[in-house]
């Protein structure tokens, strides 16, 4: 290869390095800017082909798709001076490129901050003039779109941002509050508990009077319908002993002596002292039973 093409090649690759610095692409979700010795001289570029000076000029691009921040747990006060933890997250825009390069340099995060501090005294002052029922559901959209509206006043005229949607993802007692709720509940419960065991104990109590009651009202019943019965049962055996008796009253005095040796000499240790002349021994001394 000869000197003319070293040369030519070394030009044509010059060409195409200075070609190549000097065009820049701007995809569609992006806009950008362009700056010539860090100095601001164009500003909301469009997508597609362009081009600028090399070396001296600068591109910066910037997503201007909707985009989200989660922000930090905060705790707000309410009218009643109730204090709420509020988890919250906010959708916001660059609208304006120029102006938000300006304010913010171009950095997101310093953009972040900035909606952060402006979304946070909102929420603050929105929370200060409600109480507990309206910021949990009474008045939460309101409250999220009055505060969007507020802080787009400032934010589009200041930042170039717009902020889209601020929302509420979850508002809860603080820990310490949490813990006396839960404890006042877990008493009040108790408390319901052992009104509900008072109760019971003095319906067991009715129900165990009202069962004694039933059992000697039936005993009672019970002993009077024996006593009758076993006075019938005494009456209708004296009958008729009395029958027997009239019918043949040898015989029956027999009976009765003889039913009388056997529980007075039923043991062998019984021992008896009286007269030999005695009526108790007479049917021992004659069958008959006969007396001198």
């Amino acid at each position: 290869m000869g000197p003319k093409s070293i040369i030519g090649l070394a030009g044509a690759l010059i060409v195409v390095l200075v070609v190549t610095s000097s065009v820049y692409i701007i995809p569609e979700t992006h806009r950008g800017v362009l700056l010539r010795f860090g100095q601001l001289i164009e500003t909301n570029i469009g997508p597609g082909i362009h081009f600028k000076v090399p070396v001296v000029d600068k591109v910066r691009q910037f997503d201007v798709r909707v985009l989200t921040l989660d922000l930090p747990s905060r705790q707000y006060l309410t009218v009643e001076k109730k204090p709420l933890d509020v988890d919250s997250y906010v959708a916001w825009q660059i609208e304006d490129v120029d102006t938000f390069y300006r304010a913010t340099g171009g950095n997101e995060f310093s953009a972040q901050s900035l909606l952060s501090s402006r979304i946070d005294n909102g929420l603050r002052n929105e929370f200060g003039v409600r109480n507990m029922h309206e910021v949990v559901t009474g008045q939460r959209d309101e409250l999220m779109h009055q505060l969007r509206d507020e802080v787009n006043q400032t934010s589009v005229k200041e930042f170039g941002i717009r902020v889209l949607d601020i929302r509420v993802k979850a508002i809860e007692l603080p820990q310490q509050v949490s813990e006396n709720v839960y404890r006042r509940m877990a008493t009040e419960r108790q408390k319901l508990a052992q009104e509900f065991r008072s109760r019971g104990q003095e319906k067991a109590e009715g129900i165990r009077a009202d069962a004694d009651r039933q059992k000697t009202v039936i005993l009672a019943e019970a002993f009077s319908q024996s006593e009758k019965t076993r006075g019938e049962g005494d009456g209708q055996a004296a009958r008729i002993y009395a029958e027997s008796y009239s019918k043949d009253p040898d015989f029956y005095s027999f009976y009765r002596s003889l039913t009388a040796y056997q529980k007075a000499f039923s043991s062998k240790d019984d021992i008896m002292v009286i007269d030999s002349d005695s009526d108790f021994l007479r049917f021992l001394k004659d069958p008959k039973g006969a007396t001198n």
